[in-house]
């Protein structure tokens, strides 16, 4: 079992990062019998699911499954329905939806997937430390055997171009943490993994440009996803901190939870423009000159003649 699971798993990470709910759904049709360890152990972008009972938003995962249905946090009901579906206790589901609310007021106030995106070419852009202006949020809690709890912080955000030309991509955050209470203070464990898509096209100018390029674009579904003239930036990463923070009362741990999260999305962030961003801007500007290449020319002729100069 162990096996097959092993080389399931080796082979989701030599996919494509941006077919990963098709590539789990054609793993799942050749092996039904690992669905639950598969799915356990594949991080996929999050789904979007709407609460009939409130007609709220949220999201779905692993962590709020229950056979084929979902629970809502907002209405703390399955989707579909589930008669015997595992739900938290009522003194944590009250914590539960204090976290919701605060993390659903935590996402209004941020915008960062647009600032990474903006503009005709995201490569040459820095992200903005800014929030999420949008998007959705949900908080799932549950008790562990040893008397503590855990959960997870689950935000999304997406732009869906209006046009064929306009850029793409979005903004997956998981959070799972647990929580074991020492006293008057409590002992955190974060594991964090954000799951990013970015994709720009390339536009055309008049109707001759736009039909040829409808037909390439056709062409090219036949061979593959790619698009003429697409870039496509995309991929997952995860990290871990654990900390020992003081508590008051049961609403601290929003609090502290809270606050590792945005220190750890803004760590990775920072990864994201420094590391993988600015590693793929150096390696476009390798392969193609901004500058005039005469001018260049000019300048290392000049350098060249003043090193002569110097070395007389």
């Amino acid at each position: 079992m162990a096996d097959v699971l092993d080389f399931m798993l080796d082979l989701m990470r030599r996919l494509p990062p941006t077919r990963t709910e098709e590539n789990v759904s054609a793993l799942l049709r050749i092996a039904p019998d690992y669905a639950d360890d598969l799915l356990g152990s594949v991080d996929q972008p999050l789904e979007i699911k709407t609460d009939r009972a409130t007609g709220r938003d949220y999201l779905a995962c692993d962590y709020n499954r229950d056979g084929e249905s979902y629970r809502s946090p907002w209405s703390n009901e399955y989707d579909p329905p589930l008669e015997d579906g595992t739900v938290p206790t009522p003194k944590l589901r009250k914590l539960e939806i204090a976290a919701n609310e605060a993390f659903d007021t935590y996402r209004e106030m941020s915008g960062f997937l647009q600032s990474l995106i903006a503009g005709q070419d995201f490569i040459h852009r820095s992200p903005l430390y800014r929030y999420y202006e949008g998007g959705v949020s949900s908080v799932y809690l549950w008790d562990l055997d040893d008397g503590s709890f855990a959960g997870v912080v689950l935000l999304k955000k997406g732009m869906t171009p209006t046009t064929p030309y306009e850029p793409s991509g979005s903004w997956d955050s998981i959070h799972v943490f647990e929580t074991a209470e020492r006293g008057r203070q409590a002992h955190y464990k974060l594991t964090s993994t954000i799951m990013l898509q970015l994709v720009t096209r390339k536009g055309t100018d008049g109707a001759a440009d736009a039909e040829k390029s409808e037909i390439k674009r056709d062409l090219k579904g036949i061979e593959g996803w790619k698009r003429d003239g697409e870039i496509s930036l995309s991929g997952s990463m995860t990290r871990q901190t654990d900390q020992d923070l003081p508590i008051q009362d049961s609403s601290s741990h929003i609090t502290n939870t809270g606050k590792m999260i945005e220190d750890m999305e803004i760590k990775m962030r920072n990864v994201l423009q420094e590391v993988y961003f600015g590693k793929t801007r150096d390696i476009v500007y390798d392969l193609r000159s901004v500058d005039d290449l005469e001018k260049a020319r000019r300048q290392r002729d000049l350098q060249k003649e003043l090193v002569g100069f110097i070395k007389r």
